[in-house]
This record gives C-alpha cells, structure tokens and sequence, in this order.
C-alpha cells in the first residue's frame, strides 16, 4: 500500500511538471514582426546629421546637360523650346555660371564680346559635383536636397531617368567625401495620381541602387526624429494640379509603412495653415501636415525685399506656433532674388525681385531666425533658369552676348561667390554662433 501511494506521488508530481512547462510555452511565444504601432529603431551610429535642427540647406535641381556630356541630352534645361532651343536669342537660363574653377567645361554657342567663346558645365559629371560640394564645405553651407522631378524618372523617360540617377550617384560620392548633408527630394510638379504612386517604387530602386540607410557607405544622409528623412514637394497647391492631397496621403502612408520606416518632409504653399491664396481649401492638407515630421513652405514669388514685412510678419510667426503646437518641426525657405525673362521670353521677367547685393537674402534670413525658426532652407544651388541660384555665377559685364536679350549677372562690386559666402553666414547664425543680426554682416 505504502508502494502505491509512493508511485501515484511521483505520478503526480510528474503530471504537475509537465503542466507547468506546457502553460510556460503558451506565455511565451516567439518574438514575431513589429506591429502596425511599434516603430523601427535604427542604429544611428556614425550617422553625421541625426537631424535637420539648426542645419541650413538648399535645393539642388541637377537638371542640366551639355550637348557632349555622357548623358546624350543635348543643352538640356539650358535650351528654351519655344524660341528654338540654346543660341544668342534664346535660352533658358537668365543668369550664367562663373565656369573658372570646373575641369570638365563644354562650348556652348555664346561668346562674349571680345570674341571668346562661353563654356558651361554638366552635373552628369561627376568633377562638377565634386566642386559644387566642395564650395559647400568651404563656405559653411550644410548640404543639400537632390531633387528628384517624378515626371523625368519615370520608365517611360529612360532618359530621364538615367539622367537623375547618375546625378544623385555624383552627389552622394561627393557629400561622403565633405561630409555635407544629403537628402532626396521628389518634385511633384506635372505629376498625375498614377506618378504620384509610383514614387514608392522608385524610392524601393533607389534603396537596392545606393543603400541609403546604411551609416557607413553613406554617413551623411540626414536623419530626422531617428530616421531617415525623405522629402515630397509640391502638395496642396490649388493651380488645377492632376493628383489630389488624399493621393500624397495615400502615398505617405505606403512610405511610412509599417514600423513607421522614414521621416516625411513635405513642401507645402506658403499659404498653408490659413488654406488661401496659393492652397487648396481643403482640410486634409491640415491632417496630411500633422502625420509629418518636417514641412517647409513655399516662398519664392510671395515676396520681395518691400513687401516682405508685411507678408512674413504676418504669417511667419503664427506658422511657427501652429507647428509647435501640433508637434510638426518647421523650416522656413529663403532665396536671393528671382529672374525668369529668358525663360519666360519677357524681358520686364529681369530681375523681378532683385537681390539688392544680398540685402534681401539676409532680411529674410534675420526674419526667420528671430522668429524662432531652427533650421532653412535655401532655394536654391543651381536653380538659373529662375535666377535663384546661391552657387558662383558671373558678374555684371562679365556675360556673354545673346542676341537682342540678355544675361543677368551678380552686381559688379560682389565677387561671384558672394551669395555662397552669405549663405554660409546664414548657417554659422543658426548653428548657434553669435555677433549677427538683422544687420547684414560685412564681408
């Protein structure tokens, strides 16, 4: 009797073991994938800008092309269709670069009035690239954002796309090699709602093409709120685009995706929180803008040097408070001035907003960091077709000739880099230096 009630014991004890390992199983389940909440965490090591606060950054459009360059495009974006194409009389572009410090260097059909003939660059090479960061650098310019124009990089535009790839290729060599800020930007501008959708495959290709999130091929690929910051310009704007705000929503959410993958920077109109002039009336703007991380509206043309008081000064600050208040990081953009005659075939186009020796430039600079703005945007680079351009471009009498039209130049008593060295000034003020000031600084 004592034997059986000793081995129903250890059966017991035995039938309570196993019980107790089988519930420990069900408690425990093995780790699966990150649910729809839970965001991914990146390993941010080596990374050099781990965010956009307190960095100064300008658009770099990329777009054009030598006729003699590898990109088999002809003057493209220099040339002007409607007036037949790159020759004195017609072009594109109003102001002209100052090609002294390129190695590669194409003929264009200009000449200047002694008779020399006008040499232009290519950012299909990769020396011009490494010269245009270079100056970055040197000037104390941050980085910039690649442009990437959805309606150039499309399959059916093998071109195009070739094109933007290799220029984004240039880039991203040249920025790891001065350490300069680097950040891709889709353009939306002529898109429909199918382009719209098919950035995120063309966001995928450009993963498996360059690795951007990797830290040590490419270090300075900017970061924001722990991740990788992606940027899509051109949404809400009410002039009768062919996509709608629900399809950049659509869009973003695919981008995001799950586990949260990227930060979103969107390029709004400047008329963004109040929904009038150049915005849609639309509320889902208002609820697309608090899903982002960073937006950034569109100044160039609402302003110039006389009206800008009374226009920023009444949106500038109450922009800034609404983002706070919503938790969306703000970043103001700023520009030189702005030229369109030969683009536009309108010579009163000249000089449209002048720059008045960066006076202008500077003003805006002051009103966006006493207002409490952390971080600019600088349109842009190498935008001459508009005349925006910060980059080193010729002087006064110092143009080629083009026929009954003419070129526009950096005032004669600046030198050519005036514009780099004053953006640099921009950058050294909101990396928290002190001694500036509303007071453009003297060079």
């Amino acid at each position: 009797m004592k034997k059986l009630s000793w081995l129903f014991c250890v059966l017991a004890l035995y039938m309570a073991c196993g019980c107790s390992k089988k519930e420990k199983k069900v408690d425990t389940p093995p780790p699966g994938p990150p649910s729809d909440t839970e965001n991914v965490v990146y390993d941010e090591t080596g990374c050099l800008y781990k965010s956009y606060k307190n960095l100064v950054m300008a658009g770099y459009q990329g777009w054009f092309a030598a006729a003699g360059d590898a990109s088999d495009r002809g003057w493209y974006h220099y040339q002007n269709g409607s007036c037949g194409g790159f020759l004195p009389g017609c072009s594109a572009i109003d102001f002209w670069p100052d090609m002294g410090e390129y190695v590669k260097k194409y003929k264009s059909p200009f000449s200047f009035a002694d008779g020399t003939d006008a040499y232009l660059y290519s950012p299909y090479d990769e020396e011009s690239m490494d010269l245009h960061f270079k100056w970055m650098k040197d000037y104390g310019i941050d980085g910039v954002f690649m442009q990437r124009f959805v309606v150039e990089i499309k399959n059916s535009n093998p071109k195009g796309k070739r094109h933007f790839n290799k220029v984004l290729e240039n880039a991203l060599k040249a920025a790891n090699k001065y350490q300069r800020a680097i950040c891709v930007m889709y353009d939306l501008s002529g898109c429909t709602s199918e382009d719209v959708a098919y950035i995120e495959q063309d966001w995928n290709e450009l993963q498996t093409l360059f690795s951007l999130f990797d830290n040590k091929k490419h270090p300075s690929y900017v970061r924001h709120n722990g991740k990788p910051l992606l940027s899509i310009w051109g949404v809400g704007f009410n002039d009768n685009r062919k996509y709608t705000i629900a399809n950049v929503d659509q869009l973003v959410t695919k981008l995001k995706g799950k586990g949260n993958k990227v930060s979103i920077m969107l390029g709004v109109p400047y008329y963004w929180r109040s929904l009038k002039n150049d915005t849609e009336n639309s509320s889902l703007l208002h609820s697309l803008i608090k899903r982002s991380d960073i937006i950034m509206p569109w100044a160039v043309g609402r302003y110039d040097n006389n009206s800008y008081n009374n226009v920023a000064g009444a949106e500038l600050a109450a922009d800034i408070q609404w983002c706070n208040t919503n938790k969306v990081d703000y970043v103001p953009l700023v520009f030189p001035g702005f030229s369109w005659g030969n683009l536009k075939n309108d010579v009163a186009a000249y000089n449209s907003i002048p720059r008045l020796k960066g006076d202008f430039l500077w003003k805006q600079v002051a009103g966006a960091r006493i207002s409490g703005a952390q971080s600019l945007y600088v349109a842009m680079f190498d935008e001459v077709d508009e005349g925006t351009a910060i980059y080193k471009c010729a002087r006064e009498g110092e143009l080629p000739l083009h026929g009954d039209k003419k070129f526009v130049g950096i005032e004669k008593d600046l030198s050519s880099d005036y514009y780099l060295w004053l953006t640099g000034q921009a950058g050294r003020w909101f990396h928290g230096e002190s001694g500036f000031s509303a007071t453009k600084p003297a060079r």
